[in-house]
Formats: C-alpha cells, sequence, structure tokens
C-alpha cells in the first residue's frame, strides 16, 4: 500500500472482521516532535499474546480467502524504515488498537493520502458500526494544536430511517470530513 490512508482502510476492514460495534481511526501530525502517528482502536474479539505476535508474520490471518495477511507487516515494516514503529495493544474480548509512529519529516514516508474518502467510505460500506474519526494538527512553529473530529452516531439518529447512502447524504458528509480537516490544518 502506497499510503497511510489505505492502511488504516485495512486496518479498520479487521476491526470490522473482529466484530467490533465502535472503531475509532486517529490521526496526528505533529511537526514539534517530527511525528505523523496513525491508529485504529476497536472493541472487537481482540486478540491473546500469542496471537498479537503472529499477526505482524505475513503468513498469519484470519480471512479465510487468502493464505496470507500483508497488511500490518508492511505498515510495521514502513513504520520502522522511517524512524518510527508500530505498537498492538490487545486482549480477547477487549478489543485491539494498532498504531504506527513514523518520523514526519522522513523521506521515505508515504504520503498520508486521502483522508476523507477514506473516512467516508467505511462510514458508508459499514453503517453498522459506530465510527469516530479524530484528525489532529500540531504546527511548525506558532500556533495551538487543533483537531477535528468526526462522529456519525448523531448523523444517524439525526437522519432516523434515511440510508447514509442517500446523494444529499454523502455529499453532506464529504464536504463535513473535506472541510474539517481543512480547517484543523490552516
Amino acid at each position: 500500500m502506497k499510503e497511510i490512508a489505505l492502511h488504516l482502510l485495512d486496518l479498520a476492514e479487521n476491526s470490522v472482521s473482529a466484530h467490533a460495534k465502535t472503531i475509532r481511526i486517529d490521526v496526528r501530525e505533529d511537526f514539534r516532535t517530527n511525528q505523523l502517528i496513525a491508529s485504529v482502536e476497536d472493541d472487537g474479539d481482540g486478540m491473546n499474546d500469542e496471537m498479537v505476535k503472529q499477526v505482524i508474520d505475513p503468513f498469519t490471518t484470519s480471512r479465510t480467502e487468502r493464505k496470507v495477511g500483508l497488511g500490518i507487516p508492511l505498515l510495521k515494516e514502513s513504520a520502522e524504515a522511517c524512524q518510527g514503529g508500530l505498537k498492538i495493544t490487545s486482549a480477547p474480548g477487549a478489543g485491539t488498537k494498532v498504531e504506527a509512529i513514523f518520523q514526519h519529516s522522513h523521506i521515505d514516508r508515504m504520503p498520508l493520502g486521502d483522508l476523507p474518502s477514506t473516512f467516508l467510505t467505511l462510514t458508508l460500506a459499514h453503517p453498522e458500526i459506530h465510527w469516530v474519526f479524530t484528525y489532529t494538527f500540531n504546527p511548525p512553529y506558532k500556533g495551538s494544536i487543533r483537531s477535528y473530529e468526526f462522529d456519525d452516531q448523531p448523523i444517524k439518529e439525526t437522519l432516523g430511517e434515511l440510508p447514509m447512502t442517500h446523494p444529499e447524504v454523502i455529499s453532506y458528509l464529504r464536504c463535513s470530513l473535506e472541510d474539517g480537516i481543512a480547517e484543523a490544518r490552516k
């Protein structure tokens, strides 16, 4: 995968497969500490310590449609190549958190990618999930830390019977995500 957003999409799909009801995706661009941190946290099935050690092996996967799982091993390798790393915390029945840390300015760091499209895709593809996306930006010199949070639960409650896939809802969601992230980056 060539973008961090695509890794987040893959990790979130793993969370969906693990029967998560709530999935939180956080992206933090911190120019003062020179770090880019991206994480996916869920309340799904979770894993025991042995499985946590195995998921960084490309020949370990819980999926039945293929025998390899390259997402987490590739993310780990990319993060480590950029003076960062990968942390996985998990427990059976308590969910999983996967966090990748990159040196923000590293020349080999993959681009962040299209976060609004990634978040929109996940929200529309899995409306049964409670999605929370947080983007945090710490500017390089002066200025305070700015954050944008998208929580789909209040939107779903307001929509009632109107589906998230209604064209006007999709347009609203796309604008909210694009404007919210852009505003945090100013």
